[in-house]
């Protein structure tokens, strides 16, 4: 199945946004419309950080284990995300760039199938679709506690990159 990607830009500089998405437990804040139920563990932060989450999208609820694999401040952190009794596989990917002139960050989220039940790849437009409206609305909660988090305004007001 093909990745989904969303966007947004936020005036944090990537250090800030990296350090607040580094801590596993700060993801419950701006993801708990669609995962609840958070059980963290692991260290609190960096590789090796991860939680169990309850995952309700499209009419159905699943556990998702998540574990950070690869973390490359300030720029990149990887999650291995294990669901459907390890039929569905996949990696939740936060890139953050720097946007031009210090004004901020790009903090975009691809969200990369490795292994899709059936079904799942039977219905991989509606999924795909239903994904992206989901991490969408994270991007846009991810602002929000990021100023919340910081103290500066919430975002630029651009969502861009969305595929």
């Amino acid at each position: 199945m093909r990745s989904v990607t969303v966007s947004i830009d936020v005036p944090q500089t990537p250090e800030q946004v990296y350090g607040f998405l580094d801590v596993m437990a700060h993801h419950e804040r701006f993801t708990d419309h669609y995962l609840t139920n958070w059980r963290c563990g692991g260290p609190g932060r960096g590789v090796g950080s991860g939680a169990t989450v309850t995952a309700s999208l499209g009419g159905t609820k699943t556990d998702v284990t998540i574990e950070v694999v690869e973390a490359e401040p300030p720029r990149r952190i990887v999650e291995r995300n294990i669901s459907a009794a390890g039929r569905r596989q996949a990696h939740g990917t936060y890139d953050i760039a720097p946007l031009p002139a210090g004004k901020g960050s790009r903090v975009s989220f691809t969200y990369a199938w490795v292994r899709a039940p059936l079904t799942d790849r039977l219905l991989a437009p509606a999924v795909r679709a239903t994904m992206r409206r989901a991490n969408r609305t994270v991007m846009r909660r991810l602002a929000a506690e990021l100023a919340r988090h910081t103290g500066t305004s919430t975002s630029t007001g651009t969502g861009t990159g969305d595929s």
